[in-house]
């Protein structure tokens, strides 16, 4: 199975960009992993909110194929701690899926059409974080899931 991150917008911290990449090279040891991002709408700012989300929706559905199985980072996705990601992953392994895809939209959510599109949504919390972190707390939680698939000691129980 290769896992993908889809993410609206690049991130300008480097800092963040830095350890999102820590992860992202740890997690080689276990999957096929990789953060792929589509580019901020230009004039976005003569843009009404549903037009970006539209506009971002038609982007990132145009990154998906039909086989994928898509999971949304939406607030109002399931939560998990952090053993049972790691059984959710382990499941979806189980599954014979070939990419499962997780989602980071842009800074007003999804278009009508990712929602019908997706498979699954998920929360990281119930607080708002900004898009760049997301990608740095996703990232490290995958890898604490594999770490944990595998009897590692990174996850203290």
């Amino acid at each position: 199975m290769q896992i993908k991150l889809l993410a609206v917008g690049k991130t300008d911290s480097a800092a963040i960009a830095e350890l999102t990449e820590i992860y992202t090279k740890r997690l080689t040891r276990y999957i096929r992993f990789e953060i792929q991002i589509i580019p901020e709408l230009k004039k976005r700012a003569k843009l009404s909110f549903e037009q970006q989300k539209k506009q971002e929706g038609d982007l990132i559905l145009n990154q998906l194929s039909p086989s994928d199985f898509v999971v949304l980072l939406d607030e109002a996705g399931k939560q998990f701690t952090s053993m049972a990601f790691a059984d959710y992953l382990q499941q979806r392994m189980n599954s014979g899926i070939k990419t499962l895809v997780f989602v980071i939209g842009g800074p007003y959510g999804f278009a009508e059409e990712v929602y019908q599109r997706a498979n699954s949504k998920l929360s990281l919390s119930k607080m708002t974080f900004s898009h760049q972190m997301v990608r740095l707390f996703f990232a490290e939680q995958l890898y604490r899931a594999f770490s944990i698939l595998h009897n590692e000691p990174y996850h203290h129980q």
